[in-house]
């Protein structure tokens, strides 16, 4: 029988250098999609997938993650006099329940592996998930609560997969399919940006993870890769020699939220799904997409 998923590691050391001077003195992941954190996405995914425990891997000058997960008395005490219950009610409930939320640091920037295997203590003996907070899922139901039951009913380790155009693959970690479930693969193999055109399918990961304790074993001999950084995908790659890997082909839209564009288009989508500013919305997008069109043909 699987054993129940409590933990969930967010890597939030990145330096987010493809968002400078934004994020000089801000870590990216406090960037707002709206009127929310990206970081508070991908929490609330894990909470609504039932994680308990929540274990952040920082680096310097992300203080501001932790303020943000934490009671800021004088606010609350402020929203409560202005009777503004509502709002100091909302911020409560994205509280992580008392003692329900660690912090490690990650002292130096060697690869997301190294960032993973940081958390090792935190997470002991049994299976965690890992949320890259980049990545934001966006779908009626969420990426790691599907997971989940694929845990339920293959164990082992669990990977969220999506489809690219195969001339993409290259910039990507690619996974071998072998059987196929609804809506899941076993997985035969991974590979790490593989040579154009040698890509063993148009599946890649995609920023989600349910893996066994085990895999810290293999993270702590993991040789540098790719970027003479230690890579997840490595140690994910000998653990599959050992252990069984099925993918959730995930159906959602997924917004890299690590590129300028993707972090745009999230706002975008997250914003027309809010009833109080999506007219606002979509009358600038109609507006603007009309100026584009004239000045591209005005440059004819």
């Amino acid at each position: 029988m699987a054993r129940p998923i409590r933990k969930a590691v967010f890597p939030v050391a990145g330096l987010g250098t493809r968002f400078l001077p934004a994020t000089k003195a801000m870590p990216k992941e406090m960037l707002t999609i709206v009127d929310r954190p990206v970081i508070q996405y991908v929490v609330d995914e894990a909470r609504a997938a039932g994680v308990e425990h929540f274990i952040f891997v920082t680096g310097r000058n992300k203080g501001v993650i932790e303020d943000h997960f934490d009671i800021q008395v004088e606010l609350e005490q402020t929203l409560e006099q202005r009777g503004k219950i509502d709002i100091l009610e909302a911020l409560r409930k994205d509280l992580p329940a008392p003692g329900h939320a660690s912090f490690t640091r990650q002292q130096q920037p060697l690869g997301l592996g190294h960032a993973v295997l940081c958390a090792k203590e935190l997470v002991g003996d049994e299976p965690f998930a890992l949320l890259l907070p980049d990545m934001i899922m966006k779908s009626e139901r969420g990426c790691l609560a599907e997971m989940m039951d694929v845990y339920q009913q293959r164990d082992g380790n669990v990977v969220a997969l999506e489809q690219v155009p195969m001339n993409e693959t290259h910039k990507y970690g690619v996974v071998e399919t072998g059987k196929e479930w609804e809506g899941s693969h076993e997985i035969l193999g991974m590979i790490e940006k593989p040579t154009p055109g040698q890509a063993p399918s148009d599946l890649i990961l995609s920023g989600r993870y349910i893996l066994q304790p085990e895999i810290f074993d293999y993270l702590a001999l993991q040789p540098p890769g790719s970027g003479n950084e230690i890579q997840l995908t490595d140690a994910m790659i000998q653990l599959n020699n050992d252990q069984n890997f099925s993918g959730l082909q995930f159906k959602g839209e997924t917004y890299d939220c690590g590129s300028k564009s993707g972090f745009l288009m999230a706002n975008v989508a997250f914003g027309m799904l809010r009833d109080d500013i999506a007219p606002n919305v979509a009358d600038t997008i109609r507006a603007l997409l009309d100026s584009y069109d004239d000045r591209m043909g005005k440059n004819k």
